[in-house]
């Protein structure tokens, strides 16, 4: 198995409070999608937040391509091709969209070159080109996400990284959320995703993986996880999914 990312047992948390992450590993294999599922406090968000550098890391190391992140910060983590989009999207509600997509290249320094890859985006997603000129806060949410994961592929980042990406959207701008990760899996992106939807998200993963205080308890193929009798009873009432 080739690793682009490697996770391991990480401890981290919240300024000096108690530890969300307690020894939680991770292995991330390239162009697959990742999801991680867990009950509410688990550490999900948490070990996004360690991968990308916005929280230190106490003990354990995360590797990517053979290189040692820990201690770096955010902009440097974005650099070498890791993108986070955080639970609320982060999007600049007052700019348009095309000034959004243009922030999310704020670390390339050829500007024709953004303008270029900004063009790219609104010609594949015809729903941002209709509404290049509107603020971005006036959208809906499932555009607004369209916006945040679309402005990700600005910088043509190796890793993905979602938190919470289906949250509040109703369940057909669901789907269209997971077939832009499958779009993104398809053309040798890497994504990691954090989904409170158990069923939706492993069904549309390659792997899975299940955390639970602050601890890896479950990982491998999205199917394995899926059909794994304690997955059975914790999300899915002892209902094997179909």
């Amino acid at each position: 198995m080739h690793k682009l990312l490697d996770v391991t047992d990480i401890t981290a948390g919240y300024g000096d409070g108690p530890a969300i992450l307690d020894g939680a590993h991770l292995t991330v294999e390239p162009g697959k999608v990742h999801c991680i599922i867990g009950p509410n406090g688990a550490g999900k968000s948490t070990l996004l937040k360690a991968i990308c550098g916005m929280l230190k890391i106490r003990e354990g190391d995360v590797v990517f391509k053979g290189e040692r992140l820990n201690g770096l910060r955010p902009d440097q983590i974005l650099r070498k091709g890791i993108c986070f989009v955080p639970q609320e999207r982060a999007l600049f509600p007052k700019m348009t969209v095309r000034e959004n997509l243009r922030m999310g290249g704020f670390i390339l320094d050829d500007k024709r070159e953004l303008d270029r890859r900004v063009e790219s985006i609104l010609d594949r997603f015809p729903i941002l080109r209709e509404r290049s000129d509107q603020h971005a806060g006036t959208m809906s949410g499932g555009q607004q996400q369209t916006l945040a994961m679309a402005r990700t592929l600005i910088i043509k980042p190796e890793i993905v990284m979602l938190d919470e990406p289906s949250l509040g959207l109703a369940p057909k701008i669901v789907q269209e959320m997971f077939d832009i990760m499958k779009t993104m899996s398809s053309e040798g992106i890497t994504v990691l995703l954090v989904e409170q939807n158990a069923l939706m998200g492993l069904r549309n993963a390659d792997l899975g993986v299940v955390l639970d205080l602050g601890r890896t308890m479950i990982e491998g193929p999205a199917r394995d996880v899926l059909s794994d009798p304690r997955i059975q009873e914790l999300y899915l009432g002892g209902r094997k999914a179909a």
